[in-house]
């Protein structure tokens, strides 16, 4: 049986001591301000769960449904978050605002994905807890969206619930494409599948509106990148290179990132290899003609052998030509 997966070429490569050691598929597409396909690699039209990079378009969902937000706290709504004290905080201040409080929050326990708020929570025998959930933000957000409806807090993450409905309805028209396949993300929200199209093709949009809920999303990104990601993460570096970029990387290896100029990008690992997903899309801006220092770094990750780089992970960049540059 055939498999989209099979469309993918081998987009990036793991290089040890010149020794080609593994290597991961992938597809990337990139799309034009007015929505169509400019270029791509892979099977760029086969369903995928965009995972956490939907992020930001459900954040759109939830203003459109009634959210009163902006700035750092509308960021972590749109957060995949590193549970550092200030992640910690907003979270409790949107659900403060919405006359709740963390009990209200149906993510999983979890440890902060920050090594350091991890490694001091354990030290200070602070058990896992929902709020230190990397989706908290965004669960907080959809509950003072639940709020703001008038709608069951307690069931708010039922697909059929009024908040999952307007975030639906929101990813269906950002994407210009129906999400299908309803599926229970990580965090224990409903996540529906798009086509990479779809995705890049939402990121362009977002990052070229003048004004709206999608506006408001990709401001509060851009100015406060550090609350959407955490203080070391590579999501935050890119935000700080690329002036006007606004991304969004999700688990099994989705990135997403709009352009100021309406161009949309979306790629994807296909064996969801974490490793991978920042280096191919470091080659991929470098390819439609971004440079910057933090674009050299991401692009060649290191390989180490007694503590000393021996290699690298490293794009195909032959197998990217299709996409110009």
């Amino acid at each position: 049986m055939t498999r989209p997966e099979d469309d993918d070429p081998i987009l990036v490569e793991v290089v040890r001591s010149g020794f080609v050691e593994s290597v991961h598929h992938g597809r990337v597409v990139v799309t034009g301000p007015d929505g169509a396909v400019l270029s791509s690699v892979g099977a760029e039209f086969a369903p995928m769960y965009p995972r956490s990079s939907s992020k930001p378009l459900q954040a759109v969902g939830m203003l459109r449904a009634g959210l009163d937000l902006d700035g750092a706290l509308l960021a972590l709504v749109a957060a995949s978050h590193s549970g550092e004290s200030f992640h910690v905080d907003g979270v409790r201040q949107i659900l403060a605002g919405a006359g709740l409080d963390e009990r209200a929050l149906q993510t999983p326990p979890d440890w902060p994905l920050d090594e350091a708020a991890r490694e001091a929570a354990i030290r200070a025998g602070v058990p896992r807890s929902p709020v230190f959930m990397n989706c908290s933000g965004k669960h907080a957000g959809m509950l003072a969206t639940t709020v703001a409806l008038g709608a069951d807090v307690a069931t708010y993450r039922d697909p059929d619930h009024p908040t999952q409905l307007a975030v639906l309805r929101t990813i269906d028209d950002l994407a210009g494409e129906q999400a299908t396949n309803l599926a229970v993300d990580g965090c224990g929200a409903p996540l529906f599948a798009l086509t990479l199209y779809g995705l890049a093709r939402a990121f362009g949009r977002l990052a070229a509106a003048a004004d709206g809920p999608e506006r408001r999303v990709a401001d509060a990104v851009r100015a406060h990148p550090e609350f959407t990601s955490g203080t070391t993460r590579d999501e935050l570096a890119l935000h700080r290179a690329v002036p006007g970029l606004l991304g969004k990387a999700g688990a099994e290896a989705v990135y997403a990132v709009g352009l100021p100029d309406g161009r949309g990008v979306a790629l994807k690992i296909s064996d969801g290899g974490p490793r991978a997903r920042a280096v191919l899309m470091a080659a991929v801006l470098q390819r439609l003609g971004f440079d910057h220092p933090t674009l050299d770094a991401q692009v060649s990750e290191p390989v180490l052998g007694h503590g000393e780089r021996v290699g690298e992970v490293r794009p195909v960049r032959e197998a990217l030509g299709a996409l110009g540059g």
